[in-house]
């Protein structure tokens, strides 16, 4: 009882805390920045189990829009399904829980973009909790707002980012959050990250829904989809897989 008082009273003070943030400025930090690491992204084929959520022909039939449920209108190149710009994000049609989860993308050749208007975009768990995605070889921002950080919490232990217009792949293991009757956590939420095969993320525990500004909380849910964000810029998606754990 007396921990379940304490938990009470930890998440009502993060809660006013964060009603007191109204600068998105207040959660971005910008030291230490992560060593530049050279890394080739890592292609790998979906294995026996896996579910194909993005394979050859870039087939949006996994996919919706997150505007509706209704039909993807990202641009199919080859494989590669590209952000269309303005036309919202996608999500996945299931929900899922625990995962492994294998992402190729790549940033568009915009040299003249600078920080986070640079090939951004997001893979988000949940519809909630972001990994981002960034070109951040040639470009510095908040270094929880890099590619390969958890959004506004924690910045990749490396940066392993390929060049400009080059692929990058995310190979993600994430274990959902578990909440009490009462919307309690119980657990939270874990993620380990490697980008183009370097460790980035070990097992960090997730503080909560991913937030522009404010300090992140969580909100008891069920599980739910995975999401590619539209975030203004034409980055492109391939190979593209999951497995449930």
């Amino acid at each position: 009882m007396l921990k379940q008082i304490f938990t009470a009273l930890l998440l009502l003070c993060t809660v006013v805390v964060s009603a007191q943030i109204t600068d998105p400025k207040a959660t971005e930090f910008y030291e230490p920045v992560p060593p530049k690491v050279k890394a080739d992204p890592v292609a790998v084929p979906p294995p026996s189990d896996a579910i194909v959520l993005l394979g050859k022909g870039a087939d949006t039939k996994e996919w919706v829009s997150v505007n509706g449920g209704g039909a993807v209108t990202w641009t199919k190149e080859g494989d590669a399904l590209v952000v269309n710009p303005g036309s919202g994000g996608i999500q996945t049609r299931r929900n899922f829980g625990d995962v492994q989860l294998h992402v190729e993308w790549r940033s568009p050749n915009e040299p003249d973009k600078e920080g986070q208007g640079r090939g951004n975009s997001g893979v988000f768990f949940s519809g909630r909790y972001e990994v981002q995605v960034l070109e951040s070889n040639g470009s510095d921002t908040y270094t929880n707002g890099q590619a390969a950080s958890i959004y506004k919490e924690s910045p990749p232990l490396v940066n392993a980012t390929s060049v400009m217009g080059d692929w990058n792949s995310y190979d993600i293991i994430f274990s959902a959050p578990v909440f009490d009757k009462n919307g309690m956590v119980v657990r939270p939420a874990y993620v380990t990250v490697l980008h183009n095969g370097v460790l980035v993320q070990n097992h960090w525990e997730i503080k909560g829904t991913t937030a522009y500004i404010g300090l992140h909380k969580y909100t008891a849910h069920e599980n739910g989809s995975i999401m590619l964000q539209d975030h203004s810029n034409k980055v492109a998606y391939r190979n593209i897989w999951v497995r449930e754990l």
